[in-house]
């Protein structure tokens, strides 16, 4: 009987690795049939096939075989391009708050306020919600990926570039461990992120931005320090040397310093961004700005110091507080008219960028803003490479995403109309090859945050 019992039992579980198996290996298979392709690898092809086949697009041309497995995608009239690239949002992310303890005395409330403002060892990768129903509804505006970065602090911590929504989930015989989050990983870590505005709202130091800029320079020298003493340890640790102090957030920084991890700064004004430029000039970092609401004042600067800019498309709007007939600054009604204008300055000057929604609350805000950017004088093939291409080369990871080749992830955009016209439709949508819902809910209403109060 008990024989009987395990050979049933193990007949059982070959049966069930038999049709896992068999889900595992069920083609996943599109072909975007007679479509106009803007590959953005090279020039667009009028009338062709994209054929994406389990998570990866495995052919693209004029000529591309379809599949006799394939679902066939009618493209006649459509337009096909590489998903599109948010790189600055922290949607997505959720890093648990800090809860303040009794402090006993000043020093205990300094510290815990540094642990709040310093976390270069936070990584966004780690603390990423799996398929979260936010993430998704940017796929409502085109969007496929996004530069997810921890949300507080002065030094926020490091960002991933992720998928907005997991590959399809093939059962695992035997697979115990919790793993949909790094599905959604495209690459991390991108950059460490400093933010000079990041310190306001608790109290304590920095409060100036001054204040902010000694702080973010001291710890750079503190990493520096710590470095070059545990390096002596090292070499002297049986010569009697006292063994150093070890502190991992500033060990965190060795990678910035040794300019293998960018460090992006959030800085908005002409002279905040010449600030970080020359941080990164005196400690040898490797510069990407954030935000740069002001970057065409400096952009022959960016230039000449190789810095990448991630161009905030939340352009400044007047307060809803203010009555009326209230008057602005000039300075407010200079940058509020300049602000679309920015992108073209930085192609002019031949600066790499991307752009960034961090601000908005409606996804699809992040398209026609970039379109008024291109009614403004940014040529239209620059913007779509900084949606695509040169987002994905800034995020390190241009090989890939962000252009229409064999290999890539297939991350996709179908439309109806180019991409920057006042009617194009989303009409299909790829992420890692699989075909995610569109939503069509309306816009959420209130507030847009961010710069809009500015």
């Amino acid at each position: 009987m008990n024989r009987f019992i395990r050979l049933n039992i193990g007949a059982v579980a070959i049966a069930t690795a038999a049709v896992t198996i068999l889900r595992a290996d069920v083609p996943h298979v599109f072909a975007i049939k007679g479509a106009r392709i803007v590959t953005v690898a090279g020039a667009p092809i009028p009338s062709g096939t994209v054929v994406v086949r389990n998570g990866l697009i495995e052919a693209v041309g004029a000529d591309a075989a379809v599949p006799p497995t394939a679902t066939v995608i009618d493209g006649a009239g459509l337009s096909v391009y590489p998903g599109l690239i948010d790189m600055g949002n922290s949607t997505g992310v959720d890093v648990p708050a800090q809860t303040p303890p009794t402090f006993r005395t000043t020093a205990e409330a300094e510290r815990f306020r540094r642990s709040i403002n310093f976390r270069p060892d936070l990584d966004a990768a780690s603390h990423l919600r799996a398929d979260s129903p936010d993430l998704v509804r940017f796929t409502s505006a085109g969007i496929t990926s996004v530069l997810a970065t921890p949300p507080n602090g002065i030094f926020k911590g490091q960002s991933a570039l992720v998928n907005v929504a997991g590959p399809v989930d093939h059962p695992q015989v035997g697979d115990v461990g919790d793993y949909r989050e790094g599905l959604q990983v495209v690459r991390t870590p991108v950059a460490l992120h400093v933010d000079y505005n990041g310190a306001g709202g608790r109290g304590g130091y920095p409060v100036s931005l001054m204040g902010v800029i000694s702080f973010v320079r001291q710890h750079f020298l503190d990493a520096q320090y710590q470095r070059m003493v545990q390096d002596r340890y090292a070499k002297a640790a049986n010569a009697g040397m006292t063994r150093p102090n070890y502190d991992a957030s500033l060990d965190a920084l060795k990678p910035a310093l040794d300019g293998k991890l960018p460090v992006a700064f959030e800085a908005n004004a002409a002279r905040e961004i010449m600030r970080a430029l020359d941080m990164a000039r005196e400690f040898k970092l490797d510069p990407i700005v954030t935000g740069a609401g002001e970057a065409h004042e400096v952009a022959e600067d960016l230039k000449g110091r190789n810095a990448r800019v991630i161009y905030n498309v939340n352009y400044p709007t007047r307060s809803r507080a203010l009555p009326p007939d209230a008057d602005e600054a000039i300075s407010v009604l200079r940058a509020r008219a300049n602000a679309p204008k920015v992108p073209a300055a930085l192609h002019k000057a031949g600066v790499t960028f991307a752009f960034s929604s961090a601000g908005l609350r409606d996804p699809r805000d992040f398209v026609r803003n970039v379109a008024r950017a291109v009614r403004e004088g940014l040529p239209a093939d620059a913007a779509i490479r900084a949606l695509t291409a040169d987002a994905a080369k800034i995020a390190g990871a241009g090989d890939r995403v962000g252009t229409i080749e064999k290999g890539r992830i297939a991350n996709l955009l179908v439309t109806e109309g180019d991409l920057f016209d006042n009617a194009m439709k989303v009409k299909h949508v790829f992420v890692d090859g699989r075909m995610v819902h569109v939503d069509d809910a309306p816009a959420p209403t209130g507030g847009r945050g961010g710069r809009g109060g500015q």
